[in-house]
């Protein structure tokens, strides 16, 4: 099973969504990772592949390891975004030639399906660029634009989701008010105007919809603590990345805060690896952790982060918001680990470019998710995604 080469795929007009494909013995395995795809994918001809072609395509965990690199080993950069793709290419290698779901291969199905959320983005949200308002892709005339939705009709939306058998909804009214202060203020006028949007979806659909607050990790301490006090009368599901997590002791500050509200904080999607993880769970610093796994280091360290959540008595819920194979890897992940709470889908991307690009999605019912059926991930890219128009192809070889 020696891998006899490494091919990557990305779209002009998606320039931040990565396919990374590893060849072997007539199989192929397919993997993904999010933003700037360009950057990685150069990393991955100069440096990765020249390592790995030629090498055992079975020794994943130890492939993974000699990827991780003198520099970049602790952030979800460039490295690890690369080193996360192509272990979960590997890991569908493996499925496919063993003949079973990925989730057989993380210690088989905790459970059938998963309960999901919608984030409530649009079809447009992050296309190019980074996290920044910039970047929302709002004014679209379309059918998905949820972003538009949840700050000019939250609680229409939340009637319409519910209505799918969708009882949880991700909204992030407070961020363009993070950008005029750089996270340091927030003035009476800006807290009423965040809070509106969730002051109408409980208007509209009461205590029925689960409200999960977005701040992207934008706050200082007491602003993010300000902003959780004065959500506690809407009880939110979760408050999500109210801080960056390499500021010393942020988190635990503002998670302290949240236990005297009743609040669960959510966060991790951009830390990496398990070592990443042990100091937000070994503290009281969040309750459920949303790891990516196109971020983390790919399903060798998803996995290793998962368990190790567990032992600390503490939740997953896997991000998406990124492609269809990040969303789908997540998904197995979800369905296998014992500790999964929820995961994330965004039912803008799944109903539009997502399908674009691959064959299969999870398939969703009344609300919850679960993985393809067949082997290794059960999905493929579309065929024809290498002659379109606008898509560039890399191939290293032995």
């Amino acid at each position: 099973m020696k891998i006899e080469r490494i091919e990557t795929i990305w779209h002009g007009d998606f320039p931040n969504v990565l396919f990374v494909l590893v060849h072997s013995d007539g199989l192929v395995g397919l993997g993904e990772t999010y933003y700037h795809a360009e950057a990685v994918d150069s990393y991955i001809h100069s440096v990765a592949a020249p390592l790995l072609v030629g090498q055992d395509a079975t020794r994943i965990s130890a492939i993974n390891r000699s990827l991780e690199g003198y520099v970049g080993y602790a952030g979800s950069g460039v490295e690890t975004r690369a080193r996360s793709a192509i272990d979960i290419a590997l890991w569908d290698l493996a499925g496919k030639r063993a003949e079973l779901p990925l989730h057989d291969l993380m210690g088989g199905r905790a459970r059938d399906s998963i309960e999901l959320y919608n984030t409530c983005a649009g079809t447009q949200y992050m296309r190019r660029d980074g996290q920044a308002t910039r970047n929302y892709g709002r004014g679209i005339d379309g059918r998905w634009e949820d972003l538009d939705r949840f700050m000019t009709e939250a609680g229409e939306l939340a009637e319409e989701l519910l209505s799918e058998g969708i009882r949880g909804m991700k909204i992030w009214p407070f961020d363009a008010y993070a950008e005029m202060s750089n996270g340091m203020h927030l003035s009476a006028d800006q807290m009423r105007a965040g809070l509106d949007p969730i002051h109408k979806i409980r208007e509209a659909v009461g205590d029925r919809m689960n409200v999960m607050v977005e701040l992207h990790g934008l706050w200082s301490p007491s602003t993010a603590s300000s902003i959780i006090r004065s959500l506690e009368p809407y009880a939110p599901y979760w408050v999500e990345d109210p801080v960056r997590t390499d500021v010393v002791g942020a988190l635990q500050e503002v998670h302290a805060t949240a236990a005297t509200t009743g609040t669960l904080i959510a966060g991790g999607e951009t830390v990496t690896g398990a070592a990443g993880f042990l100091p937000m769970l070994s503290q009281p610093s969040v309750d459920v952790v949303t790891l990516d796994l196109s971020w983390c280091g790919g399903i060798t360290h998803a996995t290793r982060i998962a368990a190790l959540a567990e032992l600390h008595g503490r939740a997953v819920a896997p991000h998406d918001c990124t492609g269809p194979v990040a969303l789908t890897a997540a998904t197995h992940l979800s369905v296998a680990a014992p500790n999964a709470l929820v995961q994330e889908t965004v039912r803008s991307t799944m109903r539009t470019w997502y399908q674009d690009f691959v064959t299969v999605l999870p398939p969703v019912t009344a609300g919850r998710i679960r993985p393809p059926e067949g082997p290794g991930l059960g999905t493929e890219l579309q065929p024809d995604i290498r002659t379109r128009n606008g898509v560039r192809v890399r191939v290293s070889v032995t």
